[in-house]
């Protein structure tokens, strides 16, 4: 048995990268997942990837700025599998002109609440429903440990404020919904080397000092798909309002 057997998961930018990684695992233990993706080349991509395994999977296109986008896919992952029961907000990522607030542009600044916080909120407003109506489920959001602590990104605040609220808005919503047996976590991951992450770690991009503070390394994708499958299954039952740090003891150091 999996995990996850006889669940619906719809997961977020899961083309490439820890939303990938999510799918084929979520799908490996028994899941049904819709790839919800931007770039469609991405998550057909991922979808072939689960089918040749033997999952059951479907892409939607989704910009998760977009109200209608959203709606739109959440919709089509109950048209395909019958209910959902699990939304992950994988989504999200940082603008190489984000700075301190006296500084950054202020299309920079609205754009990254657009893509990280906005997307979150519209994921769990059209998901949420669902997952009721299916008698409960999880939703996962995506923070970071920049929402956690000041360093290593101070000057980056258009992220930080945007991963800040996700956290608040996680707290709020696991109160809100507890009483329908919605469970609403975060993670905060810390550098993970996916595709993006990696060429700036070879192009020596990241500052040594706030990778030395990742006291046993960079994580990989799997690192981050791992925790929100825990969250997505019944070992984490009992918790909610919850932000799991996975940052390689970034936090504490």
């Amino acid at each position: 048995m999996g995990r996850l057997d006889g669940r619906v998961a719809l997961i977020t930018g899961a083309g490439a990268g820890i939303g990938r990684r999510a799918a084929v695992l979520f799908a490996r233990e028994g899941a049904k997942v819709a790839v919800a993706e931007f770039a469609d080349d991405a998550g057909r991509d991922a979808v072939a990837e689960i089918t040749a395994a033997g999952g059951d999977a479907l892409f939607v296109h989704v910009d998760v700025s977009e109200p209608d986008s959203v709606e739109a896919a959440v919709r089509a992952t109950v048209a395909r599998f019958g209910k959902l029961d699990t939304l992950y907000n994988n989504v999200g990522g940082t603008n190489p002109k984000d700075g301190p607030v006296t500084d950054v542009p202020i299309d920079v600044f609205w754009g990254s609440l657009k893509r990280d916080l906005f997307g979150t909120f519209l994921g769990c407003r059209f998901a949420i429903p669902e997952i009721i109506k299916a008698g409960g489920g999880a939703v996962i959001n995506t923070a970071s440990l920049v929402a956690l602590i000041g360093k290593p990104a101070p000057s980056q605040i258009s992220y930080t404020a945007a991963k800040g609220a996700i956290v608040s808005m996680t707290r709020a919503m696991a109160v809100q919904y507890a009483p329908q047996k919605v469970r609403v976590n975060a993670i905060a991951p810390g550098i993970t080397k996916t595709e993006r992450v990696s060429r700036r770690l070879d192009e020596n991009a990241i500052p040594a000092a706030m990778l030395s503070r990742h006291l046993l390394g960079p994580g990989e994708p799997m690192d981050v798909a791992n925790a929100a499958l825990y969250l997505a299954s019944d070992e984490s039952r009992m918790i909610t309002g919850h932000t799991l740090p996975v940052d390689s003891g970034m936090t504490m150091s």
